[in-house]
């Protein structure tokens, strides 16, 4: 007989994965998009503005993680089950291509980010709970507003930084599709209030990784 897993179990998974994740970063499944491109000679200024933005989207992929993994725990199909552990599978490339550039540009990353990835489970199981529909919708309102500051970041890096660019203008063309097939699995739009929170909650932490 086949054990049936029960949401228990999948939180017990869960809890192995943020550990992974926290204290082992995954080797990316897809080759870094800026692979082949020069590394520019920087100005200090410059070295430290590129730096602080790949930690902020550092900081962001370990928050998508969790929220995916939240989220998954609660899923009632298993087909949305699947379909949130797929995107996770990419966001994990994200990670790891942020983790590579941060190292390549002598930075470090969020000394938070246990906490962006405790807090994000939590929303996770949350948003999860609420049903399938309402956490698809969750996954398309996140992923459009994720979309929107990695373009404000591209439009921040310095000039030179194609390696940077190349990684986030990826990233960008990944969530955008995750937003879609979230949308065409189901996923309802969020009441105005909730987008907003989600929008402030984003916000603390772009403002926050920048500096921690």
């Amino acid at each position: 007989m086949t054990r049936r897993i029960s949401w228990q179990d999948r939180l017990v998974a869960a809890a192995d994965q943020a550990l992974r994740t926290l204290t082992d970063p995954p080797e990316a499944a897809r080759p870094s998009p800026a692979e082949g491109l020069d590394e520019p000679e920087f100005s200090a200024e410059e070295r430290r503005m590129s730096s602080a933005l790949m930690r902020v989207n550092h900081a962001g992929e370990i928050a998508a993680q969790a929220l995916y993994s939240g989220q998954s725990v609660m899923a009632r199909a298993a087909k949305t089950r699947d379909q949130l552990l797929e995107a996770a599978a990419e966001e994990q490339d994200h990670l790891a291509w942020c983790a590579q550039r941060i190292s390549e540009l002598e930075g470090r990353r969020s000394l938070l980010d246990p906490v962006w990835y405790g807090g994000s489970f939590l929303l996770g199981m949350l948003a999860g709970s609420a049903g399938d529909k309402v956490s698809l919708g969750f996954i398309a309102e996140t992923e459009r507003q994720v979309e929107a500051h990695i373009k404000d970041h591209l439009g921040r890096l310095p000039a030179e930084d194609a390696r940077s660019k190349a990684i986030l203008d990826k990233m960008a063309t990944d969530e955008a599709h995750h937003a879609t097939t979230a949308r065409l699995s189901g996923g309802i739009e969020l009441p105005r209030p909730i987008r907003s929170l989600m929008a402030l909650g984003g916000k603390f932490l772009r403002r926050t990784a920048l500096w921690v």
